[in-house]
């Protein structure tokens, strides 16, 4: 049984720093693929360079992503799982999900990535699976900057590990 892993990163904001300690851990951990969902798509070429962490990136455009010509909201195939990627902010999360649980029954997806909140969730609603990174960048909540790592397996359930910068720039686990 084949399981492919992929890196969802959201929300930098410019923080270089904070995004290029993800990525040096992210080329010690077999990844596979990566998602960015928004706010600091310029922030990936520059720290990729300085880590080294080349892998295919599927991205989405952000509310501060101006002059960006990538899409706003994308469906993505990998592992044998269909995901909707979005950023967020067209969907309104900070009021309820409907919307992106609509825009996912509409393309047939089993899970949405999007980012926006800066707050790590994993949710469960109407049969989809909403997961949001938090931010690397800028987070809003105690738990501090965070990502999440997505093992897709086509025979098991998605398995969401999320983690963290924990000062001085270690990635630890989080218990969600």
């Amino acid at each position: 049984m084949i399981t492919l892993r992929l890196l969802a990163i959201s929300d930098t904001h410019g923080n270089i720093p904070a995004l290029e300690t993800v990525l040096t851990w992210a080329r010690t951990q077999s990844i596979d693929a990566a998602v960015f969902l928004g706010d600091g798509i310029q922030d990936l070429p520059r720290a990729a360079a300085a880590t080294g962490f080349f892998t295919e990136w599927e991205q989405v455009r952000g509310n501060n992503d101006y002059m960006s010509f990538i899409p706003e909201a994308v469906d993505f195939n990998f592992g044998g799982h269909r995901f909707f990627l979005c950023h967020g902010h067209r969907h309104n999360p900070y009021r309820d999900y409907n919307t992106l649980i609509a825009a996912a029954h509409e393309i047939e997806a089993e899970a949405v990535l999007f980012g926006h909140l800066h707050v790590p969730l994993l949710e469960k609603i109407d049969g989809i699976l909403l997961v949001n990174p938090g931010s690397v960048g800028r987070p809003r909540s105690g738990t501090g900057a965070t990502f999440a790592v997505i093992d897709c397996s086509p025979e098991k359930p998605l398995d969401i590990q999320f983690w963290k910068i924990d000062p001085p720039g270690k990635i630890v686990k989080l218990k969600m």
